[in-house]
């Protein structure tokens, strides 16, 4: 059930930084894009951080 309201909190993160940067939703391709490539990377840096603080 946590990982639910991790996913909403991050979503509405998401949400409140579109309205900042002013982009539309549904984001520009190259925006969403951009916003994927990032959380591949975060997804594939955090066992890498992990490995090396252990």
């Amino acid at each position: 059930m946590k990982i639910y309201f991790i996913s909403l909190a991050v979503g509405l993160l998401v949400g409140v930084l579109y309205y900042l940067l002013n982009v539309k939703s549904p984001a520009p391709p190259f925006v969403a894009l951009c916003g994927l490539l990032g959380m591949v990377i975060g997804e594939q840096l955090m066992p890498m951080i992990k490995n090396l603080l252990s």
